[in-house]
């Protein structure tokens, strides 16, 4: 056979391509500039402005996706009302159409609120849209999408201590994203996901139309709470169910550190207690070298509690299932709901409820997760085994998150989320790193999968789950060449985070969005694109 021969394109073809390329660019950004102010958008940023980069990085919390290697949006719009926002959509589809990507809080773990590889391509930040409107006569809240979870937390502690929400920890979330891909948190096990406690919400589809819970039909509503985020639309705001708390909650934060075969056998019987418990309580557990909470060197544990009531039925209770957890009175201290979300934020310590308002995460870096869904105890052998592969690379941890309790009283189908009954618990593999340590990403990204591939034998099986909040473009992404047979390449992927709902997400797309506008490397396609 005879070697194929590269095709050698003359430098003057080559120069006329790039030329193209760049004058496609500056029309598309003059278009979108007169589409969007004669729409009376003005708050917006383009490339050649000086303060470009700095709404860019603001809001990417991984700053792998902050590195030049990766494309740039052609403007940077911050919609400051429904109608701007509205505005903005329209614009990005008259003209190009332009690639859209949304973004709340910019949190996802791929980067894909951040970055495209379709070019040119918008982002539209939500952050101006963060309003948090309470109504306690009817115990709800409209949230817009650009407030983040620690402001709508903050929001219903001014209103009310007798009452939360059920989503994550993280305060900077944002929860346009985060409710979009189910939202677990600490009062899972108690009131489900952030997903499964709202009531209605208002989507704007490719056409800048405000669709409520009516408009837009049952079929989108049930996708768009859990179906993944920036792929339907874009969810302006979330009207959520204010959830009762008690005025008096149970914190700890605990290290059990005395090497690896004690810390193997501690988590081994966690996951058979902590599954189990009531649903007042959640308790979770983190292993690695350098967690946060540690002051000894080596492999530890560290367990997160929360108990929705007084430390004395907190102890009673731990003492009595979990003896090996050796839990003392005075690690266990006793607050307010909202308290308890400051003291598991990972704010400074002695920080106040007010810095939950603070939308800039302090501490980013460099980082790569992977999840997965257990739903039978992990043997004593599998768990020292983890353990003996974290003890090589002291940069990577777990986290196990606790299921049961109300997660599995909801039905697989209730929402796209289908993690429910069955599963045990969640894991996320987790490697972080500094700037310092950027050389050598690629090792600590090798390192992470390799962890992976050893797990399979205790992960979930056909499909092995994922988590679609812990964004993973390992399990698959579109290329150019997948596009004519989507449903079927999608589902690579579309199964592992959704499982038998993926079908059904197929066709909401295809009723929300039969032209794929709203997209991303792992979106839903619809039905029209097959």
């Amino acid at each position: 056979m005879e070697e194929p021969v590269l095709q050698a394109y003359p430098i003057t073809t080559t120069l006329f391509i790039f030329i193209s390329l760049i004058s496609s660019s500056v029309a598309h950004t003059k278009n979108l500039i007169s589409c969007l102010t004669s729409n009376h958008v003005n708050n917006f940023t383009l490339h050649s402005q000086p303060s470009y980069y700095s709404f860019l990085n603001i809001s990417i919390q991984n700053l792998r996706f902050t590195q030049s290697g990766y494309p740039k949006p052609i403007a940077i719009v911050l919609p400051e009302t429904k109608e701007q926002l509205g505005s903005a959509i329209s614009c990005c589809g008259q003209h190009g159409p332009l690639v859209i990507r949304i973004r709340s809080g910019g949190h996802s773990y791929e980067g894909l609120s951040s970055i495209a590889d379709e070019t040119p391509f918008v982002i539209i930040d939500m952050m101006n849209l963060n309003r948090v409107d309470i109504d306690m006569n009817s115990l709800t809240a409209w949230v817009e999408a650009g407030a983040t979870l620690g402001e709508t937390y903050h929001a219903i502690a001014m209103c009310s201590d007798l009452h939360g929400f059920s989503a994550g920890s993280c305060p900077t979330v944002g929860s346009g994203g985060h409710i979009s891909g189910g939202g677990f948190g600490l009062l899972s096990r108690k009131y489900g996901l952030a997903a499964d406690n709202v009531v209605d919400a208002v989507l704007v589809d490719s056409n800048g139309r405000f669709l409520d819970r009516k408009l837009m039909g049952e079929d989108v509503f049930w996708a768009i709470r859990g179906g993944g985020g920036g792929v339907w639309g874009a969810v302006y705001a979330w009207k959520i169910k204010l959830l009762p708390v008690p005025k008096i909650v149970t914190a700890f934060i605990v290290s059990r550190p005395g090497g690896r075969p004690h810390v193997a056998n501690l988590v081994h019987k966690w996951q058979l207690v902590a599954p189990i418990l009531e649903d007042e309580f959640y308790l979770s557990v983190s292993v690695g070298a350098f967690l946060p909470e540690t002051k000894t060197i080596g492999i530890s544990a560290t367990f997160n509690g929360l108990y929705l009531g007084p430390k004395t039925s907190m102890l009673s209770t731990l003492n009595q299932v979990f003896p090996e957890l050796h839990m003392l009175e005075g690690e266990c201290h006793e607050m307010s709901w909202i308290e308890s979300v400051v003291y598991f934020s990972g704010l400074e310590k002695g920080r106040s409820i007010d810095a939950l308002t603070d939308r800039v995460l302090h501490n980013k870096g460099y980082f790569k997760g992977k999840s997965d869904y257990i739903r039978d105890p992990i043997p004593l052998h599998g768990i020292e085994s983890l353990i003996n592969i974290l003890d090589i690379e002291p940069k990577g941890y777990v986290i196990f998150d606790p299921y049961g309790g109300m997660m599995n009283r909801i039905e697989t189908n209730a929402l796209p989320f289908p993690h429910r009954d069955g599963n045990l618990y969640g894991i996320q593999y987790l490697v972080a790193w500094n700037e310092e340590d950027d050389g050598r990403s690629s090792e600590y990204i090798d390192w992470l999968r390799c962890f992976y591939y050893h797990m399979r034998p205790f992960a979930s099986k056909c499909p092995r789950a994922a988590y679609v909040n812990y964004l993973d473009l390992d399990l698959g992404v579109w290329n150019g060449s997948t596009k004519h047979n989507a449903v079927e390449t999608a589902r690579a992927w579309g199964e592992k985070y959704f499982l038998r709902n993926y079908d059904r997400l197929v066709l909401a797309k295809t009723l929300i969005d039969p032209k794929d506008i709203f997209n991303n490397p792992q979106s839903i396609p619809p039905l029209s694109l097959v």
